[in-house]
């Protein structure tokens, strides 16, 4: 990572109508590998000789806000901070002392480590024109000592640390009133009323195979909006399960939470960046309909239909998104018509249907879509494609 590498593949995000640049790990300290670094949140020098402003004032002169990873609640033993304060790390005096990822824990429940905490990161958001934090936690705690308390007393850093936390996150929100921040524990680890109080988006999980995650972001949504719910475009075949997809099928299964694309898009070829380029515009399109729509669970797979499809519909009933995904098929029998529901019966839309051009431009009231026309547009053309977006519009 250095900051012509980064500057290039911002300047190849922008082309596709990316709106923020997010800087993953590596930009810090010593972290040159997992085994240093974590603890001391530091621009590095030899990466980035001129500080962060340079690839900030790029990134936004490009049209995009800036973003940042971070993992402050974290600390390697190959660390400034650790060899100047060894006793702010978990752990029970005589017990081993277990690392995770290699990674330490930082006793947050101790006012000195709070502190220097805020005032870190505080530092770096004064610094530099930062909109976006990262908020990582990828290692759960192992040895929760308190070596410095009193043995009755320390049984409270569970508390502690958590009050601790959510003060930070509040302290960082009046200073900073226009950062967001993104909760992302190992992956959907911490996703609770009490943290999301505090931040603005979720990360539900490091798998990001699109198949997997339709089964993970229909979970989420039992609970919580699609508009905390991040959801990105990687790479295939997937690190996770090895499946291949296409790319505008990852794009659809992406597309129904908070669409984010992360991959080396050095590797990409032309044809992936016009792909990637309309879904991208068909994205913002129906963005406010999908987070803060009404969302139908018109199906999930099962033997007679092995198709993920929901509805995402506005509270208005001006515009509706449907996506209907093929999860494992062995045979092309035809599969059941697809009923809609939620549309305004009296009114006109227009269809629009990714990757089966015919139907573009159609017209139909809001009774014949949810009782046949889309159903049979949206079943012919699972059978020709994996995945199906259709975008109507109330005329």
């Amino acid at each position: 990572m250095n900051e012509a590498g980064q500057i290039a593949l911002a300047e190849r995000a922008a082309t596709l109508g990316v709106e923020r640049f997010v800087m993953d790990d590596g930009w810090f300290g010593g972290r040159n590998s997992d085994r240093a670094g974590l603890g001391d949140w530091s621009v590095n020098r030899t990466k980035f000789p001129n500080g962060l402003t340079p690839l900030i004032d790029k990134v936004k002169s490009l049209g995009m806000d800036f973003g940042l990873w971070v993992e402050p609640e974290m600390i390697n033993a190959d660390s400034d901070l650790y060899r100047a304060h060894p006793d702010w790390v978990m752990q029970f005096k005589g017990r081993p002392r277990s690392e995770g990822r290699n990674q330490l824990v930082l006793n947050l429940a101790r006012t000195d480590v709070r502190d220097y905490m805020l005032a870190t990161l505080d530092g770096l958001l004064k610094n530099n024109d930062i909109a976006f934090l990262k908020w990582d936690y990828n290692r759960n705690w192992s040895e929760p000592g308190w070596p410095n308390a009193d043995v009755a007393d320390q049984q409270a850093i569970y508390v502690a640390y958590v009050r601790n936390l959510y003060w930070i996150l509040d302290e960082l929100r009046k200073r900073h009133p226009g950062v967001e921040i993104e909760s992302c524990s190992g992956g959907g680890g911490r996703i609770d009323m009490g943290i999301m109080a505090r931040t603005d988006q979720m990360w539900p999980s490091d798998n990001t195979d699109p198949l997997d995650r339709m089964q993970i972001q229909d979970g989420y949504t039992q609970a919580y909006t699609p508009a905390t719910m991040m959801a990105w475009v990687t790479d295939s075949p997937h690190w996770v399960n090895k499946r291949q997809t296409t790319l505008a099928f990852r794009f659809l299964s992406a597309m129904q939470g908070g669409l984010g694309i992360g991959t080396n898009l050095n590797k990409w070829q032309d044809i992936d960046f016009t792909i990637a380029r309309a879904y991208v515009a068909a994205y913002k399109r129906i963005r406010a309909t999908v987070q803060q729509g009404d969302l139908y669970r018109l199906n999930r797979p099962d033997d007679a239909d092995p198709r993920w499809t929901n509805l995402y519909v506005s509270a208005d009933r001006k515009q509706a998104a449907l996506f209907t995904l093929v999860a494992n098929t062995h045979k092309l029998d035809v599969m059941p018509a697809i009923a809609l529901t939620g549309l305004d019966p009296n009114a006109q839309y227009r269809i629009e249907i990714d990757g089966w051009a015919d139907a573009a431009g159609h017209r139909a009231a809001g009774r014949q879509w949810c009782l046949l026309d889309a159903a049979r547009a949206g079943r012919d053309a699972t059978r020709r494609f994996p995945g199906v977006g259709v975008i109507l519009t109330r005329r």
